[in-house]
């Protein structure tokens, strides 16, 4: 069998003398030998009809007639347990190879039998390792119909290993279904898997869970297409942004025309802008109009209330500073809201309103302010009072009475879940009222407001009269509340800073609508230690190996769920995370775009710079492809960290100053030729010097690609002093592996044609000439070659006639006369002939 390969590959070179002999003779052999009764023959027939198939020496109509029935028969019911197992792999194997005709006529019907085999589960773990690779052969259609069912079986069945062997081609079988079933169907499923009772199986899923995130990704949604690279957000993205904000405003829209009905709405709006003074005698006239219009149904009064918290934005740019409430109040609006009101519409679009417009910072004493709104409220709230019920100085005392009454009434009923409902209300409502002479008037006033609120909401049977009594406070209380969310809203950033953020609301701010979020809350916790307790130490590696992918799916628009997500694995105590997230920072970067990458992703870049050399190492390899995405004012500071590269914590990595070099290549492009000439250059020739001959290759190369662009600048003093230092450090240098670096270097600004030739027979020639003369052997060898091999190749010193040409004449006859054997076979031979390149390569090699 293990010649069967070779003399079926002579057979395929001699198809013209024996056109049938492999079908007809070896084929045979091979398909009779997979049910032999060693293990050793059967692996080698495998082995042998897989490459045949892979080599296409096998025709098809063969491999349906003569190849595939055997595979079935070997697979029915009554075969041998390992003779089964193992055709059914080779079965799986050879479906890419077939295609797909072949496999859904043949292999699928029998593969979907295998699927369900109840007594082997060898059987089924086998078909669940390769389902996704049958999958991608037969196609969508097929999958969904035939094959999910399968799926769906050996994702619960009762063996871990294969439900673990399912979780790990979850992402091929997803690739070939449709998005809805992807996110109705296969989302569940995965979730299920993920909290498996099994370890393994739940290592695997987390493992493949980044994968499968990825596979919703919609490049219509996640706003990904590059231009004259730089990366930038489609259409797309931005109509997205605008419908959220429409809906968002017509939201608003649609509250404040039902407000508007109301007579007291252009009140109310005055309010906000009005002194002190003119705002309690505002109040005072308005009263009478409110309590006129008690007796309006409760939907009336519902959007009456509405009219104190919605509209907003009208009032945002002429509020003034001191009519804001103080920062308290803000938090107030997150936890005095109840848990029970239904969640608005509003709500739910209130991600800190992304359609609000910005205004400008004010560094304000904040105890200061607190202390005059203090007081400024308890002296509106009495003023307010006194003038709304002058004969009636304490309306809470009458309105707490009606409470208790209302709660003694409804207790007998507390059976029904509704009255129960209402008597929570009241009861909440009536120790608020209690609590109102030591609290901040604000405070109670806006308790109130929100229960009023919710009760109405939840309800609608709150008493048209307490509403009418307490209508004087409930008015200025309510514009106190609009004050209090419009400082919220304005100095959203300033608390999402100072982590004032409920839970509720740092997990409504992970709301995203691009994959199911399920699916990424799980993800999330990935970077959870308890995970890595439970499920897998290296969980976190796997979390950050998958971040770019996930990063993409979800788009730069839902960048907020991914942030403290990545910056924990930032700073994760393992290297190897930091590690695979330092090897990817520049491609997250790319999807982020500029402004994303320099608020979030420069920090953390920054501390990698400063990271352990395994770190280090990500971020220097791609080091080009992240500086080119920041903008030149940021790209520039980097400059002066790119000497600490040469720092390493083993001085024997000198694959890291070698990739340094590689880089340096790449970042020319990116900078002035003054900062080449400031900052690159001293690395340059450092690098140079090194103890490493692969370091000092690169670095030759460096040099030669600087003198090419600083010739190019427009002044042409930054390349004479470069070739001046070349000469100074290299040429003249009293150690002869510095005289041979100058060789080397002028040999690769020959060859690149870095300089016009007449301009490096003016300025380096001459000092390569007089190395002729050099006391080390391996100096003169060098020059030997570059001048016959490199320099008398170039036309310049082929077609004219001139005294630099007739000086490397003179040279290489000096050489041709050496003491040195080696010098002198170099500087005769012809450069065209063979055994100059070979002695070449040797000669370079010993050089070191």
């Amino acid at each position: 069998m293990e010649q069967v390969p070779h003399l079926a590959m002579f057979c395929q070179e001699n198809r013209p003398s024996i056109p049938h002999a492999f079908s007809k003779y070896l084929l045979p052999i091979i398909v009779r030998y997979l049910a032999d009764q060693n293990n050793q023959v059967r692996k080698t027939s495998q082995a042998a009809l897989l490459v045949l198939l892979e080599q296409e020496l096998i025709e098809r109509t063969d491999v349906e007639s003569k190849v595939c029935p055997v595979l079935i028969d070997l697979t029915s019911p009554d075969s041998n347990d390992d003779v089964k197992t193992e055709a059914v792999a080779i079965m799986c194997k050879m479906a890419s190879m077939v295609g797909r005709d072949i496999t859904e006529r043949l292999i699928l019907p029998r593969f979907c039998e295998m699927c369900c085999d109840c007594r082997m589960f060898h059987v089924r773990k086998v078909c669940a390792a390769n389902f996704g690779d049958i999958c991608s052969v037969v196609g969508q259609d097929a999958t969904e119909k035939m094959l999910l069912p399968r799926f769906f079986q050996l994702c619960s069945d009762n063996v871990w290993g294969v439900r673990k062997a399912c979780a790990e081609c979850f992402m091929a079988v997803s690739c070939t279904t449709s998005q809805e079933l992807r996110r109705t169907k296969l989302s569940a499923l995965f979730i299920n898997l993920i909290s498996d009772p099994s370890r393994w199986v739940r290592q695997a899923a987390f493992q493949s869970l980044g994968p499968f995130i990825s596979t919703f990704a919609n490049p219509s949604n996640s706003g990904q297409y590059f231009k004259e690279e730089e990366c930038k957000s489609s259409k797309d993205d931005q109509q997205s942004e605008n419908d959220e904000s429409r809906t968002a405003k017509e939201v608003l829209a649609e509250d404040a025309s039902s407000v508007e009905e109301e007579d007291d709405v252009p009140l109310i709006d005055k309010l906000c802008t009005d002194s002190d003074v003119n705002f309690t005698v505002k109040l005072e006239s308005s009263l009478e109009d409110v309590a006129g219009e008690s007796s309006k149904d409760s939907s009336q009064q519902v959007d009456f209330l509405s009219c104190c918290t919605l509209p907003l934005q009208s009032t945002a740019d002429s509020s003034k500073p001191e009519q804001i409430s103080n920062e308290s109040n803000a938090h107030e609006v997150l936890e005095l809201a109840s848990p029970e009101s239904p969640v608005t519409e509003q709500e739910l679009y209130n991600s800190f309103h992304f359609w609000r417009t910005p205004i400008p910072e004010i560094d304000i004493d904040l105890e200061l302010k607190r202390t005059q709104a203090e007081s400024r409220s308890t002296e509106s709230s009495q003023t307010v009072q006194k003038a709304s019920s002058p004969g009636s100085p304490n309306i809470t005392m009458a309105t707490r009475k009606e409470l208790e009454e209302m709660i003694e009434n409804l207790e007998p009923h507390i059976d029904d879940p509704d009255v129960k409902a209402q008597v929570d209300v009241l009861t909440a409502a009536l120790k608020a009222s209690k609590l109102g002479t030591q609290e901040d008037p604000k405070s109670s006033h806006l308790n109130r407001e929100i229960l009023y609120r919710n009760d109405r909401i939840e309800t609608g049977k709150i008493n048209c009269k307490i509403a009418c009594e307490d209508s004087g406070p409930l008015i200025s209380d309510s514009v106190e509340c609009m004050q209090s969310t419009l400082r919220y809203i304005h100095d959203d950033s300033d608390l999402s800073t100072s982590g004032s953020f409920s839970p509720e609301d740092e997990k409504k701010s992970k709301v995203q609508d691009v994959v199911p979020q399920a699916l990424l809350d799980q993800y999330l916790s990935m970077t959870d230690p308890s995970r890595a307790q439970t499920v897998d130490t290296e969980i976190a590696k796997h979390c950050a190996y998958s971040i770019p992918g996930v990063a993409l799916t979800l788009g730069r628009q839902n960048w907020h769920c991914l942030r403290d997500t990545y910056e924990t694995l930032a700073a994760d105590m393992q290297w190897k995370v930091r590690r695979t997230l330092a090897f990817s920072i520049h491609e997250l970067a790319s999807i982020l775009g500029d402004s994303l990458t320099a608020a979030d992703l420069l920090p953390i870049f920054n501390g990698f710079l400063k990271d352990l050399d395994e770190v280090r190492i990500g971020v220097l390899k791609h080091l080009y492809d992240f500086l080119k995405l920041l903008p030149p004012d940021k790209r520039r500071e980097y400059l002066y960290q790119l000497q600490e590269f040469l720092v390493t914590d083993n001085c024997r990595n000198w694959r890291f100053r070698a990739e340094l070099a590689e880089q340096l290549i790449f970042l020319l492009e990116l900078y002035s030729a003054r900062d080449i000439y400031d900052y690159l250059l001293p690395i340059a020739l450092n690098l140079c010097g090194d103890k490493v001959s692969s370091v000092r290759w690169i670095s030759y190369k460096l040099v030669s690609e600087m003198v090419k662009k600083l010739y190019l600048a427009p002044t042409q003093t930054l390349v004479l002093d470069l070739m001046n230092k070349l000469v100074e450090q290299f040429c003249r240098s009293s150690k002869w592996s510095g005289r041979q670096t100058f060789v080397f270097i002028c040999q690769a600004l020959i060859e690149d044609d870095c300089l016009p030739m007449d301009q490096f027979a003016l300025h380096l020639m001459p000092h390569l000439l007089h190395l002729a003369s050099d006391r080390v052997p391996n100096v003169r060898v060098l020059l030997a070659k570059t001048l016959k091999q490199t320099l008398l190749e170039k036309e310049y010193f082929l077609t004219s006639a001139n005294s630099h040409q007739e000086a490397v004449e003179q040279t290489i006859m000096a050489l041709q006369m050496d003491y040195d054997s080696d010098v002198k076979y170099f500087a005769s031979i012809h450069p065209a002939s063979t055994k100059l390149a070979d002695d070449a390569v040797s000669t370079a090699s010993s050089t070191y």
